[in-house]
């Protein structure tokens, strides 16, 4: 009967998940490295997530640019007065009349090299700019009412989005933890079940259950583990800075 027993584990053993039986030789307390992950507080990331935000971004250089277009718009009146200047140099013809008593006036030309200049002041009146001036800088306002609006809905959204995946992170953490102790007891109760198998303590199918049993721990701890790293991945893009995780 222990000889049958010996022959029959050699055959479990070469058709058994070969992860399953490497497991045995990893360390049982690999669920403590889990236990010292920590991330930085939550109003942190909120803000950096803010400053790091594109789409923010963009909403307040729009901001911007509406806000200098209602500067102009404000001062848009001042186009119509003001003073005006000209200055000329060059060779010119200068008429000149004279005049002796009794005669006709005679018309005198000559040339000459000088320098002219004016200045003068101008008003123009357009009764359009008029009427449609005050529409033009409610309008300017208005759409930087709408810009800062959205603006704002785009910081909610963006403190929306970081809690959530900062509770989503911090439950696949958690579930990470579990299935890793899973899989440490996992592994113990193998070391122990080929002990007994072995010493014909218990029969194979009871061995082949626990062998799956193990299996399973170990696919869905890989699961877990893919599942975290995907979680943190995720937060850091959304922040904007790295947590320096380290996951075996």
């Amino acid at each position: 009967m222990k000889f049958l027993q010996i022959i029959i584990l050699s055959g479990l053993t070469s058709i058994l998940p070969f992860a399953v039986i490497a497991q045995t030789a990893k360390p049982l307390d690999q669920h403590l490295q889990y236990d010292s992950i920590s991330f930085p507080p939550l109003a942190v990331m909120i803000d950096s997530a803010i400053a790091h935000n594109a789409t923010l971004k963009y909403l307040e250089q729009s901001i911007l640019a509406k806000k200098i277009i209602l500067n102009m718009n404000s001062k848009s009146w001042t186009k119509n007065f003001g003073i005006q200047a000209d200055i000329r140099y060059g060779t010119f013809d200068n008429f000149s009349t004279n005049t002796a008593e009794g005669q006709s006036p005679a018309l005198m030309a000559t040339k000459a090299t000088q320098t002219n200049y004016g200045v003068g002041a101008y008003l123009k009146l357009p009764l359009a700019d008029f009427v449609t001036h005050k529409n033009q800088i409610d309008l300017a306002r208005m759409e930087i009412d709408q810009a800062e609006t959205m603006a704002e809905v785009q910081r909610d959204q963006i403190r929306q989005m970081v809690i959530k995946q900062y509770n989503d992170l911090v439950m696949k953490l958690s579930l990470l933890k579990i299935k890793a102790r899973n899989l440490e007891t996992s592994r113990m109760n193998m070391v122990m079940a080929e002990k007994e198998f072995q010493n014909g303590v218990i029969p194979l199918g009871a061995y082949s259950s626990m062998s799956e049993t193990a299996g399973n721990a170990e696919v869905s701890f890989i699961e877990a583990k893919v599942d975290f790293k995907t979680a943190y991945m995720l937060l850091e893009e959304l922040v904007g800075f790295k947590f320096n995780i380290t996951v075996q």
